[in-house]
C-alpha cells in the first residue's frame, strides 16, 4: 500500500491579503485583489492594471527586512508564506528528523532590477546605438552581484531549507503558471515513495516589472480593461480579453499520514490524485480539442480512484482560448455530468499568480472542503455560448464538498491536475 499524504498547515501571501480567514472572507463575498500598477510607472503600457501584494511586509512573521534587503520579492513572499504555513501546521522542527524534511517549490524569478538596468543603458549609448562595453563596464560599477544572484527562481528553495533545517529533498521547478500545482503533486510523490515524512510544498513568483509586463502584453495575453480594474479578470465570460498579472506565494505542509496523526496533527485534507502531461503542441497555445488537459485530468482521476468530483477549481484565465479549451476537457472527461459539476475561477479576483496560482488555488480548495461552500467565478455578466458550463457565477454557494479537482495550465504546454477530499480518517 502506498503512504498517505495529507495537508497539516497552510500559508500565503496573496494580492487580498496574508491571513488565511480574512481572504476567504473576502473571497467569499466575491471580492477583488485587482487595482492599478504601483510597483513601476505603467502609464505608458497597453496594460496599467495588476493584482499587487499591497501593504505587507516581512516583518509581520518575524523577519528583520535588514536580513532579507538584497533578495527578490519572490523569495520574501515565499518566506512569509512559508512560516505561516510551518507555524499553522504546528510541527515541532526540533522534533522531527531533518533528512526526512523536505523542499519542493514551483518559483519563478522575484521582479527585475530595471532601475539599474535603463541606468546602464543611458551611460552606454552612443547616438542611435548602445555601446556594449560601456554597457558592460557601467553593469560592473553598479550592479550588486548579491541582488542579482537573487533574482534566481531556486534561491527560496534554497532559503526555505536553511530557514527550517531541511536536509532532506530541495526541488525547485519552473512549469509557468503550472509550476506550484506540479511541486505539490511531486512532493506528495516524495512522501508516498518514503523518501520524505514533511514536504513544504508551493510557489512563489513576482512578474510585475516593465520586462514581464511587456512579454505579456507582446503576446497579447493580459487585460488592457484599464478603465474597470476591479472587472477586467472575468474568465469564462464572453467579453474577457485577457488575464490580470498578479503576484504572491503559497504553501502548504505536506505530511505522511501516520507521521501526522502520531503528534496529532489537525488535517486540512488528503491530497489523492495527481496528473501531469504535455500538450505537446505550441509554446504559447494550448491544445485547440484539450488533449493534454483531458489526459492530464483522467490521470488525476485515475490515481485518485474516482470518476467525479463536487467541484472544480479551473484553471480559468480569462483569455479566449483557455477558458473555451477548459470546458471542452471538462465535457470531454466527465461527459454529460460536467453540467452539474460546479467550476468556478477564483483567478476572476486574485489575478493570476503565475508560478504560484496553482498552490494558492489548492488552499482554497480545502478551504472549501473545510466550510462547504464554493467559491465563486466574479465578473461573470455575458454568457459564452462555448463555456456553457456551472462557472458559480458572482456569488458564493454553499455546498456539500468532499472531492475536489484543481486545474493548472501552463505555457510551454505543461498541465497540472490535482485532486484532495475530505480527511475521514
Amino acid at each position: 500500500m502506498r503512504r498517505r499524504v495529507v495537508v497539516t498547515g497552510a500559508g500565503w501571501v496573496t494580492p487580498m491579503g496574508s491571513d488565511i480567514e480574512a481572504v476567504w472572507k473576502r473571497i467569499l463575498n466575491g471580492e477583488s485583489g485587482v487595482g492599478y500598477t504601483t510597483l513601476f510607472d505603467a502609464s505608458r503600457f497597453p496594460t496599467k492594471i495588476s493584482a499587487e501584494v499591497r501593504g505587507w511586509d516581512i516583518s509581520e512573521v518575524g523577519e528583520d527586512p535588514a536580513r532579507w534587503k538584497y533578495q527578490g520579492r519572490h523569495t520574501l513572499f515565499a518566506v512569509g508564506a512559508a512560516k505561516k504555513a510551518v507555524a499553522d501546521s504546528g510541527l515541532d522542527l526540533n522534533r522531527i528528523d531533518p533528512t526526512r524534511l523536505g523542499v519542493y517549490l514551483g518559483s519563478g524569478e522575484g521582479g527585475q532590477d530595471f532601475d539599474r538596468f535603463t541606468q546602464m543603458m543611458v551611460a552606454a549609448l552612443d547616438g542611435s546605438r548602445v555601446d556594449l562595453a560601456k554597457f558592460t563596464r557601467k553593469g560592473l560599477e553598479i550592479l550588486n552581484p548579491v541582488a542579482e544572484m537573487e533574482q534566481e527562481p531556486n534561491m527560496p528553495a534554497g532559503h526555505l531549507a536553511s530557514l527550517f533545517n531541511a536536509q532532506g529533498p530541495n526541488v525547485n521547478c519552473l512549469t509557468a503558471c503550472a509550476a506550484s500545482s506540479q511541486a505539490i503533486g511531486e512532493a506528495a510523490e516524495l512522501i508516498r515513495r518514503n523518501e520524505a515524512d514533511v514536504m513544504l510544498s508551493g510557489g512563489a513568483h513576482s512578474m510585475i516589472h516593465p520586462f514581464g509586463v511587456t512579454g505579456f502584453n507582446l503576446l497579447t495575453a493580459l487585460s488592457t480593461r484599464n478603465d474597470e480594474p476591479q472587472k477586467a479578470s472575468r474568465p469564462f465570460d464572453r467579453l474577457r480579453d485577457g488575464f490580470v498579472l498578479g503576484e504572491g506565494a503559497a504553501m502548504v505542509v505536506l505530511e505522511e499520514l501516520e507521521h501526522a496523526k502520531a503528534r496529532g496533527a489537525k488535517i486540512l485534507g488528503e491530497i489523492v490524485g495527481y496528473g501531469s502531461t504535455a500538450d505537446a503542441f505550441r509554446i504559447t497555445d494550448t491544445h485547440p480539442e484539450g488533449r493534454g488537459a483531458i489526459a492530464c485530468m483522467r490521470m488525476a482521476l485515475k490515481d485518485a480512484g474516482v470518476d467525479r468530483v463536487d467541484y472544480i477549481n479551473a484553471h480559468g484565465t480569462s483569455t479566449q482560448v483557455n477558458d473555451r479549451v477548459e470546458t471542452i476537457a471538462s465535457k470531454a472527461v466527465f461527459g454529460e455530468e460536467a453540467y452539474r459539476i460546479p467550476m468556478s475561477s477564483t483567478k476572476s479576483m486574485m489575478g493570476h499568480l503565475i508560478a504560484a496560482a496553482g498552490a494558492s488555488e489548492l488552499i482554497i480548495c480545502l478551504l472549501a472542503i473545510r466550510d462547504n461552500v464554493l467559491p465563486p467565478t466574479i465578473n461573470y455578466e455575458y454568457p459564452d455560448p462555448e463555456c456553457d458550463l456551472d462557472y458559480v457565477p458572482n456569488f458564493a454557494r454553499p455546498q456539500r464538498c468532499d472531492v475536489v479537482l484543481s486545474n493548472s495550465f501552463g505555457f510551454g504546454g505543461q498541465n497540472i491536475s490535482l485532486i484532495a477530499r475530505r480527511f475521514t480518517g
